[in-house]
C-alpha cells in the first residue's frame, strides 16, 4: 500500500545531496522509516551535551539555529535551512552534541533513523564521498556555494583567539620529498639540493626513513674537511631522523624541533620510522605558518618603515581572512581581528607621514575613521572614509595649522591608497578641507547636522555618526562625542530625519518574493548586497543605538547586541538582526575574496537554492526592524 507521506518525503529528499545520489526506492525505504517532527519557534531539537539521538535530521521547511553557550551567553554559529542536515556528524564521531539546535521559526523536520541510513553510506560511493568531503572540509554541504554551510558547527567550538586557532591548525608541508639511498655519493646529493633549492634530503631504505642530510651536515662535515665530498650518504647523514605523523600542528612541529634541536622533521604515514615517507617539515614551514597570525601582522605593522611594508601586511591580512572564512570562524570574530590590524595600518601610516613632514604637528589632533571603517566592518579592501580634528588655535595661526594637517592627511590617504584602500568616491577624507578642521568648527558642523538636518543646504552625512578614534589625543574626540550626545538628547526632529532616511531602503524582495536586482549598467541582474541588505540593517541599528545614546557602540552587530540587552521586549528581533547582518557579511566577504572585488554585487546565478534561501531569511528582520522604527519615531517632524 502506498504511503503518501513517505512519498512526499522521498520526493523532497531527492533534490538534496547526498540523498540525490540514491535511487527512488532507496529514498522511499528511508522515508518509510522516518518521521516528521513539527517544531514551534524556539523549540529545541537537541541540546549541547546530550547523547546523540538515534535519528539525524533534515530541515524540510523553516530554519533551525545551531548555537554555542559560553559564559551564559548564547552565540548563534549557524542556521540550517531547507535541505540542510544536522545531527549526523556527532554520531559518526561518537561524540555528544556540542551545540544546541533550536527552531528559529516554525519548522518541519525529517527525522531519519541513522540505522536505516548507515548501510547506504558504505554501499553507495557517492554518499560516502559526500560525507567524507563534508567532514574533511568542515562544511555541511561541500557541493554548495563556496564553503557555505557548516557541518563543523555541530561539534566544534570556536575559540575566542584566532591566533591560537591558527597556531593549532595542521601545518602545511612539502609532500613527496626528494630522497636518496645510503650508497649515493654526497656530491650528487649536494647538487640535487642546490638545483632543487631545498635544505635537506631524506636517506631511505625501502621507502623507510633511515637518516637525513641537511645544509647543516654539509657545512659541518664536508666544508670543514672532516669528510671528502665523494663519500657516501651513510657516512655523514644525521640519524635517527625525527619522524612525525601527517596531521601534526604548527605548535607541535615547533616544539619537536626545539626538543630535538633539529631543523627538519620527516613525515611518515603513521608517524614512526617504520612507515613510508610522505613529506618533510622544515623550519621555514613553521615560520611561514605563523607569518599570517594576527599577532605577527600587528608586529610587522608597527615596525613598518614605508608603505611598501604596510602593503605586504594588508595582503597577508587578506590571506588571513580567506583562511578564517575557510575554517568557518564566525564573521564577528574575524571582523574584530581584521579591524584591529586595519586600525594599526592607518596608525602607522600617520606616524610615517608625521616623520616625513620633518616638523612636529603645530597642534594636537586626532584622526578618526568614519563609515564602515568607523564601524570596524571593513573586511575587504573598500573605500577610505576619514577625518581630522585639530585643537583650537589662535585665529592668526589657523590657516598655517590647517595647511600643515592637510598636507599630512594627503600623505596618509595616499599611503593608504598604495596599501590598497581606495579613495573615497565622495571625497570624504581628511585631506579634504571640509573634513579637516578645528574642534570648534567640528562642533558647529555637528550642531548643524543634528539641529537642522532637513534644512536647505544642510547635507547630513550619517557616515559621521559612525566614528572611531584612530590616532592622536583622545580628549579631543571626547569633546566631539559629548557634543553629539548633548545635541541629540530628546531631539525628535533629528531622529525623525534619521528614521525617515533609514526607511527609504526597504527589504530587497519584490511582491512575489523575488530578489530586487540591478536593472541596467555594468552589474545588470546582480544583487547589490551592500546597499539593499547590509545598509538597511546598519542604518536601523544606528538610529536605534543613537536614540539610547549608545555612541560608544559603532559596529552594527555590537549595536544590535547592546539594544537586545537594553530592550528585552525586542531582544529576539535585535538578535535576529545581528545574526542576519553577520550572514550577509559572510556572503559579501566570500564574494569579494572569490572575485577580488569589494563584494558589493552578488551574481544570483552563482548561488545555490539553499544560499538564496539563506539570503531571503536575512531580509525578514529588515521588515520587522523597519516596522519598529515607524512606530517609534515621529516622522511628521521632518515636514
Amino acid at each position: 500500500m502506498k504511503n503518501p507521506v513517505a512519498e512526499n518525503v522521498a520526493n523532497f529528499l531527492k533534490y538534496f545531496p547526498p540523498f540525490s545520489s540514491l535511487t527512488f526506492s532507496e529514498l522511499l525505504s528511508i522515508a518509510n522509516q522516518s518521521k516528521i517532527i513539527y517544531l514551534e519557534k524556539n523549540q529545541t531539537l537537541f541540546k549541547g551535551g546530550e547523547d546523540t539521538h538515534k535519528d539525524f535530521y533534515v530541515v524540510k521547511s523553516g530554519a533551525v539555529g545551531l548555537s554555542l553557550t559560553s559564559d551564559a551567553e548564547e552565540t548563534l554559529v549557524d542556521k540550517c535551512d531547507e535541505g540542510d542536515i544536522l545531527g549526523l556528524r556527532p554520531f559518526f564521531a561518537k561524540n555528544h552534541y556540542l551545540m544546541t539546535a533550536k527552531a528559529r521559526e516554525e519548522s518541519i523536520i525529517c527525522a531519519i533513523p541513522i540505522a536505516a541510513f548507515e548501510p547506504l553510506v558504505t554501499g553507495n560511493s557517492e554518499v560516502l564521498k559526500f560525507l567524507l568531503q563534508s567532514f574533511a572540509s568542515h562544511t555541511r554541504n561541500p557541493y554548495d556555494k563556496e564553503h557555505s554551510g557548516k557541518l563543523i558547527s555541530e561539534n566544534m567550538i570556536f575559540a575566542e583567539h584566532t591566533t591560537d586557532i591558527q597556531y593549532f591548525q595542521p601545518i602545511a608541508y612539502t609532500k613527496n620529498p626528494i630522497t636518496a639511498n645510503l650508497d649515493d655519493v654526497v656530491m650528487y646529493i649536494a647538487k640535487t639540493m642546490s638545483n632543487s633549492a631545498i635544505g635537506s634530503v631524506i636517506i631511505q631504505r625501502d621507502k623507510l626513513p633511515i637518516g637525513i642530510i641537511t645544509d647543516r651536515d654539509l657545512r659541518s662535515k664536508i666544508a670543514t674537511g672532516l669528510f671528502p665530498i665523494d663519500v657516501t650518504a651513510d657516512k655523514i647523514m644525521t640519524t635517527p631522523v625525527i619522524t612525525v605523523p601527517e596531521n601534526i600542528s604548527v605548535a607541535e612541529a615547533q616544539m619537536l624541533m626545539l626538543k630535538h634541536n633539529v631543523g627538519h622533521l620527516c613525515v611518515t604515514k603513521d608517524g614512526t620510522e617504520k612507515s613510508f615517507i610522505t613529506g618533510i617539515i622544515s623550519e621555514h614551514d613553521v615560520v611561514a605558518a605563523q607569518s599570517n597570525t594576527p599577532g605577527v601582522l600587528l608586529k610587522q605593522t608597527r615596525r613598518a618603515s614605508e608603505g611598501k611594508e604596510l602593503k605586504v601586511v594588508r595582503e597577508k591580512l587578506s590571506e588571513l581572512i580567506q583562511n578564517s572564512i575557510d575554517k568557518n570562524i564566525p564573521v564577528y570574530h574575524i571582523t574584530n581581528i581584521v579591524s584591529e590590524i586595519n586600525v594599526a595600518i592607518t596608525r602607522r601610516a600617520i606616524e610615517l607621514a608625521v616623520q616625513e613632514m620633518g616638523t612636529p604637528p603645530p597642534a594636537r589632533f586626532v584622526w578618526i575613521n568614519i563609515g564602515s571603517q568607523g564601524r570596524k566592518e571593513q573586511l575587504l579592501l573598500t573605500d577610505q572614509d576619514n577625518a581630522l580634528i585639530f585643537e583650537d588655535v589662535d585665529s592668526n595661526e589657523y590657516e598655517m595649522v590647517k595647511s600643515y594637517f592637510l598636507v599630512l592627511a594627503d600623505k596618509v590617504v595616499h599611503t593608504l591608497k598604495y596599501v590598497g584602500y581606495e579613495m573615497s568616491p565622495d571625497d570624504v577624507m581628511a585631506n579634504n578641507p571640509r573634513w579637516c578642521k578645528s574642534v570648534t568648527d567640528w562642533i558647529k558642523q555637528y550642531n548643524t547636522w543634528i539641529n537642522t538636518p532637513a534644512e536647505r543646504g544642510v547635507e547630513l552625512s550619517t557616515l559621521f555618526f559612525d566614528l572611531d578614534f584612530v590616532y592622536g589625543i583622545p580628549e579631543i574626540e571626547q569633546v566631539i562625542t559629548e557634543t553629539i550626545i548633548k545635541n541629540m538628547d530628546h531631539n525628535k526632529k533629528f531622529f525623525a530625519y534619521l528614521a525617515a532616511d533609514t526607511l527609504k531602503n526597504p527589504a530587497p524582495l519584490g511582491f512575489f518574493r523575488q530578489f530586487l536586482v540591478e536593472n541596467d549598467g555594468e552589474h545588470k541582474d546582480s544583487f547589490d548586497i551592500k546597499s539593499r541588505a547590509l545598509e538597511p540593517l546598519g542604518d536601523a541599528a544606528r538610529v536605534l543605538a543613537l536614540s539610547h545614546n549608545l555612541v560608544d557602540f559603532t559596529g552594527t552587530y555590537q549595536r544590535y547586541k547592546k539594544l537586545a540587552e537594553i530592550e528585552p521586549e525586542n531582544e529576539e528581533l535585535f538578535n535576529n538582526c545581528a545574526d542576519a547582518f553577520n550572514v550577509l557579511m559572510r556572503f559579501r566577504t566570500e564574494e569579494g575574496l572569490i572575485n577580488n572585488s569589494d563584494g558589493k554585487y552578488l551574481n544570483l546565478k552563482d548561488l545555490s537554492k539553499s544560499d538564496k534561501l539563506k539570503l531571503k531569511h536575512c531580509f525578514q528582520p529588515i521588515n520587522e526592524i523597519h516596522d519598529l522604527i515607524k512606530n517609534r519615531f515621529s516622522l511628521t517632524y521632518i515636514n
